[in-house]
């Protein structure tokens, strides 16, 4: 039985449909108005073989910053409804590093009932935070990942390893959704060993 869910918000600053299906092959029909986030949100289904469908309208003649944190909380809380009442038999955590030329994303999840995000790089990085030529910034990536942390009920963290003077967002963009997708498809995994299981000592997920 495969773990779907729709997707589903309707706001005054945000309109957004479309369904989750974690037990998937990686197939995607998205259309956002952030063109760089669907081209991530693609990677990110592709590589953690999840079909994502997600149809998206919002008010980015203001700017994109609704329309960005709305798809974070629309796509966490998908997740949590496909994944049902305790997690059942999931293996819960997952870890998984992404390269992209000189630059590495390393992603850990853990599906604990607890939203919480990290995100670590060098202070010599601090380029990272430029815009891209459509003012997608790395703040941008920081509340969309928040946002699905906290609706997801996951800690997340993420570690970026790159050049002091690197400056392409896009690429780093890609090692942190890859990575993100990677991971939570090991964490969303039914391990046979606890199939219908609480994954918690507690007995419960909060």
């Amino acid at each position: 039985m495969q773990r779907k869910a729709p997707i589903q918000r309707k706001s005054n600053e945000t309109q957004i449909d479309g369904s989750i299906n974690i037990d998937g092959t990686g197939k995607t029909k998205i259309k956002t108005p952030i063109g760089l986030l669907s081209h991530m949100l693609e990677l990110f289904a592709f590589h953690g073989y999840f079909d994502l469908e997600l149809e998206v309208k919002g008010d980015t003649h203001i700017d994109i910053h609704h329309t960005n944190e709305d798809i974070g909380i629309a796509l966490g809380k998908a997740f949590k409804k496909a994944l049902g009442d305790n997690n059942l038999g999931i293996k819960r955590f997952g870890s998984a590093f992404a390269p992209m030329e000189d630059t590495l994303g390393h992603t850990v999840v853990d599906i604990s009932g607890r939203g919480h995000l990290k995100i670590s790089y060098s202070e010599s990085h601090v380029r990272v935070a430029l815009r891209d030529e459509n003012g997608y910034t790395f703040e941008y990536l920081k509340h969309f990942l928040e946002s699905f942390a906290k609706n997801l009920g996951a800690t997340i963290i993420v570690t970026i390893q790159n050049p002091p003077n690197f400056d392409d967002l896009h690429t780093v963009l890609e090692t942190v959704f890859k990575s993100l997708g990677m991971a939570l498809d090991q964490a969303t995994t039914i391990d046979p060993r606890r199939q219908g299981q609480v994954p918690s000592t507690k007995g419960i997920i909060d």
